[in-house]
């Protein structure tokens, strides 16, 4: 009876509240609904739910998913009522993931996952901050920056905002532990509001963190305000458990930084009754709380009392292998054990701990703590004598602050670069609305003169054939030779100004496709601004995506324009400038783009791709459009294969792409499981206009274009195919 509520609830309530039910949802509660379920149908929707709001950072819930994915499998092979692609390769991501030993593995498996669950337009938030702890484990503080702000530019083109709040999550985190308060807790409010539209847990836990991280910053006024807003929300929607327990050592944390210690004392109290009532994380919250419960005696000037607290923290801690930091945030025993062993006047072992937790946060690359622990040590080194060390400590800690320092310079600098890049834009966008006026009147033109020559022709055509009348008795056997030469003269002209026509045509395809989608997401807009109905705030956040859609035209008519500039220029091919880029998102881009081609989009949607991308791939040196270019032609060739193939039940259509370090070369291989390629065919394969598609499908640019590039960069570009084997293209490039 209570789920029969809940649903009428759905279905009854606004589309916001909606939302938010679907996403508090519990996991543990839809297995019970899952498995009083009978019908097929109804079962892989509450599996689909519940793999929407499962958190794969805890180990027994990655090692649930695994089963649950199989019973999704087995029940859509009966009601095929999903394309199953995308959790196929989140269950290879978790499957490698539950080893614990091939990260990069299973951070390419469900990055993959990802792409295909974006392909579909179906938002995977909480998969995407699951991917951050994969990036920690590998030390990857870099490469998890990249990947999340290069999916939150896709993300806010697609105006997908569940996507969106996810990827401000983890950039938040990432900049916190820099260092780079400022930046941290811009991303912590900006998710928090996306996720207030549909995600009430994750709205007061964002809330949270940027109180925290206020905290840390210094600004105690801001840190309280926010805390306390969060912590009237999980009041309010009853959450428990990591976040409740969080928020309370946040403002029992804070209390001690503004030497408000009874406050403090009352909260380290609480949160060791939360730690109690807790069935899952208790005893690790326990050890949290007795920490902080010891800073704060320690603060009351009662060592004696704090001994065996921190005994029992050290003992939870070393059968847990508690790390100095972890979910419940910093975990400052070797920090407490010092102050202890100062206040007991044991210098020795109080220096013995500071350098533990100094070593320990550098090791874990915490930014946000390693210059409180060396202030610590500086004043504890200075106040027993300890001149020369107090020296060392001093000089690391200006190193460091001057690093970080610097990073948020540089930020700053970055941003001023983005508003002029985007001024620069606008300024492009108003000139390329001249010249695209100048050309349709250029066009007209040159129409008008086709036109005069065209009749110009006829009437040259007719007084020709008149003199070959008048002269066919004396000068036939000349007449003959000479009208055959013109003919082929002109008939091979055309035929070329045709195929390079058709070329070029076939090149800005792509670009123009991609201006017209989001010519028509602009009007859509529009259209939505004039709505009487529309939300508050609505029309400038259409503006917003306005602005958007607008630059991207912009730059697809920047690549539009360097594609015909390439054509005309086939002979230079590769003069441009050559930069060492990360070859493997240079892949992971293209292959995006090939798969949202509009010709291809709906017969591609049942293609497998499988990467296999080698993390460790050094550094191309390439001019990245040229070689963009000839990815995008693979990967469009090998969909357009495999979609060719006659569908059987055994057959799946299969796009495989990998790379591999061959000593002093890089390796790319794109191979499908298509219809093939007759040796014959093979053979001509790379020859300017030869093409196997049907007349209006093809150039034959394409491929010939592709092998000047690669060998323009020093490479080899080769094809190994068999018919209703597949092909495969071979790509060898030099080392950076």
């Amino acid at each position: 009876m209570k789920w029969i509520i809940t649903v009428l609830l759905l279905l009854l309530g606004s589309p916001i509240q909606a939302q938010h039910r679907y996403w508090a949802a519990d996991y543990d509660s839809l297995s019970q609904v899952l498995r009083r379920q009978p019908a097929d149908t109804a079962r892989v929707r509450t599996i689909r739910h519940m793999l929407d709001v499962v958190e794969l950072t805890e180990l027994r819930r990655r090692q649930q998913v695994l089963p649950l994915l199989d019973t999704l499998f087995a029940l859509n092979a009966r009601t095929q009522q999903l394309d199953d692609a995308p959790y196929r390769e989140l269950q290879a991501g978790v499957r490698l993931w539950v080893g614990a030993t091939r990260y990069p593995q299973a951070l390419s498996a469900l990055q993959q996952a990802v792409e295909l669950f974006d392909a579909a337009g179906h938002p995977v938030p909480l998969l995407l901050i699951d991917l951050a702890p994969l990036y920690n484990a590998m030390h990857e503080t870099a490469g998890r920056q990249a990947y999340f702000q290069r999916k939150l530019i896709q993300y806010r083109v697609e105006r997908n905002v569940k996507n969106q709040a996810a990827c401000y999550l983890v950039l938040g985190g990432t900049y916190r532990h820099r260092g780079d308060y400022n930046q941290a807790i811009s991303c912590y409010l900006h998710a928090a509001d996306l996720f207030r539209t549909f995600h009430r847990r994750l709205y007061a836990n964002e809330l949270m963190v940027a109180g925290t991280t206020y905290a840390e910053w210094g600004n105690d006024q801001k840190a309280l305000h926010y805390l306390t807003q969060a912590s009237g929300l999980n009041q309010q929607y009853t959450i428990n458990g990591l976040q409740r327990f969080f928020g309370q050592q946040a403002v029992g944390k804070l209390y001690l930084q503004q030497g408000k210690l009874p406050e403090a004392l009352r909260y380290a109290d609480l949160l060791l009754e939360t730690a109690r009532l807790d069935p899952v994380d208790g005893t690790q919250f326990r050890a949290y709380a007795l920490v902080l419960k010891s800073q704060v005696l320690l603060a009351l000037r009662q060592p004696q009392a704090v001994l065996p607290l921190l005994t029992r923290a050290q003992q939870i801690a070393d059968s847990l292998h508690m790390p100095v930091t972890g979910r419940p945030g910093e975990f400052a025993l070797d920090a407490t054990w010092a102050r202890y062993y100062t206040a007991r006047h044991n210098i020795a072992q109080a220096d013995q701990h500071w350098r533990q937790a100094y070593e320990k946060a550098t090791a874990a690359n915490f930014q946000m703590l390693r210059p409180k622990y060396l202030q610590q040590i500086i004043r504890f080194q200075d106040a027993h004598g300890a001149a020369e060390a107090t020296r060392l400590y001093a000089r690391a800690y200006f190193n460091l602050m001057d690093t970080l320092n610097e990073a948020q310079g540089h930020n700053l600098v970055a941003q001023y670069e983005a508003e002029r890049t985007e001024q620069a834009q606008n300024a492009q966008i108003v000139r390329l609305r001249q010249e695209k006026v100048v050309q349709a009147m250029r066009l007209r033109q040159r129409n008008q003169l086709l036109g005069v020559a065209a009749v110009a022709i006829l009437l040259i055509s007719g007084l020709g054939v008149a003199v070959y009348r008048q002269l066919q008795v004396n000068k036939q056997t000349l007449a003959q030779l000479r009208t055959t030469q013109h003919q082929l003269v002109q008939s091979e002209k055309w035929a070329f100004v045709g195929e390079v026509s058709a070329g070029i045509a076939h090149e800005l395809q792509n670009p123009l496709n991609f201006m017209k989608r989001f010519a028509e997401v602009s009007t859509t807009m529009v259209d939505t601004m004039h709505n009487p109905g529309k939300k508050a705030g609505l029309e400038q956040e259409i503006l917003v995506g306005l602005r958007q859609n607008l630059q991207e035209i912009s730059q697809h008519g920047i690549r539009a324009s360097a594609i015909i500039k390439d054509m005309l220029e086939h002979s230079r091919a590769g003069t441009g400038q050559r930069e060492p880029i990360d070859l493997n998102e240079l892949i992971r881009e293209y292959l995006y783009l090939a798969r949202q081609a509009p010709e291809l989009r709906e017969k591609t949607q049942a293609v497998i791709v499988e990467t296999h991308l080698d993390p460790m791939l050094p550094p191309v040196s390439v001019v990245a459009p040229d070689m963009g270019r000839v990815l995008l032609n693979l990967f469009a060739n090998a969909l357009y294969a495999v979609v060719q193939r006659p569908p059987t039940a055994a057959y799946l259509p299969t796009l495989r792409v990998s790379t591999a370090i061959q000593s002093n070369t890089v390796e790319i291989r794109v191979q499908d499981n298509g219809v093939g390629m007759t040796p014959e065919v093979q053979a001509k394969v790379f020859q300017a206009f030869f093409t196997t598609k049907p007349p209006g499908e093809g150039t034959g640019l394409g491929l010939s274009l592709s092998s000047d590039i690669v060998k323009s960069h020093g490479g080899t570009m080769a094809v190994e195919s068999g018919v209703g084997k597949g092909t495969e293209f071979i790509i060898t490039l030099p080392v950076a």
